[in-house]
């Protein structure tokens, strides 16, 4: 706890991913959740409302988003989002650090930290759009050293922290808490608290899927639940989708030189790799995506569980494969979401510092993510190109025309202008605001910056 190393590494880590976060930012490649996070953390806790789910408590059990929504009310800035990722995920390298430490010397203590830091999954947790799964990881590797150490009421405390990321690492603790009470079964004390741990656990799952959800209302259902709505064309698709399977787990495990695999702690790990393989939708087991979040805690557990029985080699081994993972799978992509900063993207922000903060607007990812913080009532296009548009007015920049939901809804705004259905009412270069209705609401719409004229 008191070397400086580890909080060094970590330091650096959070300003590195910071600042990669804010050039992502400005080049507006942060997309949907970026902006569900922005509006939900800018409303109010009981609610956590944005316009894409209606209040998140009714798809997930997130008490800790508490902490990035007090950040946001000092500091109105979506660096903050940026930031509290960034460390979040910085956090799990002095964890790793202090859990080896405790079984071997400061030098494999040492290796085990840079390892950690350089972990593609981690890395790309850190630097994908704002998820309350980034905070997961170093929750748990925290719990799995105050355990260790026999520190129980920072294990408390660090189970509470585990426990109100989501509703899945609930399960996740209840299910562990409770195979690590039957291993340590001789420990009397440690078996009460992690009985009592598990005990807890399963209580907030029953208390979200029983009261809290279905209080809020999430209609038609508890949305996540499309990830196993397994038909017969997704059992067909099974064997090719197995190959994708199995090589997700060899970039999870590789870059660690399968050294998790020589823990029995390893285990632990099981419930959240189900969670994410079980899935249908590949989303889930790609690198570069939150859901990484769900499993990285338990694996890097195990991971500093069994280094100190590994051989030096093996840690040599584990940072070249950390290297060959970035050079030939970077769950970054950083070709795909870091670029110059190009004019097309300063004459988005310029126009949307001109928009009111309580005007209903559909548009596409790179607009939505940039008006979230500002405007309650921002929404975005809708996926289904023949699905109404959930509002009046319509804001779009073809200067992006990859845009998927520009992409999606190009043909049938094509249309609505055409018949007149849909009017335009600014045009600022690449950027078109059209609307519907009574022309009288144009009036709060912004005109086109003097400078871009």
């Amino acid at each position: 706890m008191r070397r400086r190393l580890p909080w060094a590494i970590a330091a650096g880590y959070a300003v590195l991913f910071t600042a990669l976060g804010a050039w992502r930012y400005a080049v507006h490649r942060n997309l949907v959740d970026f902006g569900i996070f922005a509006q939900s953390l800018r409303s109010n806790f009981l609610c956590l409302c944005n316009t894409i789910e209606g209040s998140h408590w009714a798809f997930h059990f997130s008490p800790v988003l508490g902490v990035p929504m007090l950040l946001l009310h000092v500091w109105n800035s979506p660096l903050v989002l940026v930031a509290v990722q960034s460390v979040a995920c910085a956090l799990v390298i002095p964890a790793v650090y202090a859990i080896v430490e405790r079984r071997a010397d400061a030098r494999t203590a040492a290796w085990a930290a840079w390892i950690a830091a350089l972990y593609p999954p981690l890395a790309g947790l850190a630097f994908v759009d704002f998820h309350e799964n980034a905070f997961a990881p170093a929750a748990v590797l925290w719990l799995v050293w105050a355990l260790d150490a026999r520190r129980f009421r920072l294990a408390g405390l660090f189970a509470v922290c585990a426990i109100g990321v989501k509703e899945d690492q609930a399960l996740f603790i209840a299910v562990g808490a409770l195979a690590a009470a039957w291993a340590l079964r001789g420990d009397v004390a440690m078996r009460r608290f992690l009985l009592a741990l598990s005990g807890l656990a399963f209580v907030v799952v029953a208390l979200f899927f029983f009261a809290i959800a279905p209080h809020v209302g999430a209609n038609p259902a508890w949305q996540p639940t499309r990830f196993y709505a397994w038909n017969a064309a997704d059992v067909r698709s099974l064997p090719a989708t197995s190959i994708a399977r199995l090589g997700f787990l060899v970039l999870a495990l590789a870059p660690l030189a399968f050294i998790p695999l020589q823990s029995r702690a390893i285990v632990l790990a099981i419930p959240a790799f189900a969670e994410v393989l079980l899935s249908r939708m590949p989303t889930t087991f790609t690198m570069g995506t939150h859901y990484a979040g769900a499993w990285i805690g338990y694996v890097l557990a195990a991971f500093a569980f069994a280094i100190p029985r590994a051989s030096r080699r093996r840690a040599y081994v584990a940072l070249a494969f950390c290297v060959l993972e970035f050079a030939l799978a970077d769950p970054l992509h950083p070709a795909l979401n870091l670029r110059p900063i190009e004019a097309r993207d300063r004459a988005l922000d310029a126009y949307l510092r001109g928009w009111p903060a309580d005007l209903a607007v559909a548009t596409q990812e790179e607009a939505f993510g940039h008006l979230a913080l500002r405007d309650a009532r921002a929404t975005l296009l809708p996926d289904d190109g023949n699905a109404p548009l959930p509002a009046a007015i319509v804001l779009i920049d073809r200067a992006y025309p990859r845009s998927p939901r520009l992409v999606e809804n190009a043909a049938r705004l094509a249309a609505l202008e055409a018949s007149g259905e849909l009017r335009v009412v600014v045009r600022c270069g690449s950027i078109l605001v059209m609307m519907r209705g009574n022309r009288a609401r144009a009036a709060a719409i912004p005109r086109c910056p003097q400078a871009s004229r």
